[in-house]
């Protein structure tokens, strides 16, 4: 049954995203970039939507009271990746239009990336650090400015159930950069959509919003290293059962510890 579900929503977002992206592109000269983006984060509710109702999957949302208030308060989020979901759901949830720090490669996606492509996001050539980094500070200032939250997976990719990955300061040293402040955020997305997985599982997706961490006069590395003790923690107090050894490790990640 979980097979057929899985195929049934692959091919409800295969014949769905092409309208809506050939939409998107057609409205693309017309419209603000503020409207182009929530036409697409439209889409994004159906697929969650449908993840629901298709596949069983929900979200349960924690902590949506430690967001920023106000129309121009900055953001960068900082979320856990364990798969697509997470990606999908973000815009969903949020009430200010994010964007996303990704590989350009994800722009050569047919349909789905040529939508990407008309929005107002920070793609990088990540061969190309120092310049990437400097690209992601500039259109991160404006972004921000304009009251665009800023999305980052400081683990850069798709991390297993259970595993942690390295968690890289690029999204802390923006933050500090541009003085807002970071939001760590804990997904057990894994738990029904597993990384590389097709068949998905049925059941509840956590999101727990963490508070809001200052950057102003902080160091990134100092600043990541909190960021990743609490969504650790968090993510162990989520899904303990998928971290047999949580304590021990946890015991390693203290804030202000190296």
């Amino acid at each position: 049954m979980n097979l057929i579900r899985s195929v049934l929503h692959l091919l409800w977002m295969a014949v769905t995203v092409v309208p809506w992206a050939l939409a998107v592109l057609i409205a693309s000269p017309f419209v603000s970039s503020t409207r182009l983006y929530w036409m697409c984060a439209g889409w994004l509710r159906c697929a969650v939507w449908a993840g629901g109702w298709i596949l069983g999957i929900r979200n349960r949302v924690t902590g949506m009271e430690n967001l920023p208030v106000g129309e121009k308060a900055p953001a960068v989020l900082l979320v856990k990746h364990q798969s697509t979901w997470e990606t999908f759901s973000m815009p969903a949830l949020m009430p200010h239009p994010l964007a996303y720090v990704f590989k350009r490669e994800l722009l050569y996606i047919p349909f789905f990336g040529w939508a990407m492509a008309r929005l107002d996001m920070i793609h990088i050539d990540r061969s190309k650090r120092s310049e990437a980094f400097a690209k992601v500070v500039s259109q991160g200032r404006r972004l921000l400015a304009e009251g665009v939250w800023i999305i980052m997976f400081p683990e850069g990719t798709r991390i297993p159930r259970g595993e942690k990955g390295k968690y890289r300061s690029g999204g802390t040293r923006l933050a500090i950069e541009c003085g807002a402040p970071v939001i760590p955020i804990a997904v057990t997305s894994a738990k029904c959509w597993p990384r590389k997985a097709f068949v998905k599982q049925p059941g509840i997706v956590d999101i727990s919003i963490g508070p809001a961490i200052p950057s102003v006069g902080r160091k990134p590395d100092e600043l990541m290293r909190e960021v990743e003790a609490w969504i650790e923690a968090e993510m162990l107090r989520l899904d303990p059962e998928a971290y047999p050894t949580g304590e021990a490790r946890l015991s390693r990640l203290k804030p202000g510890e190296d």
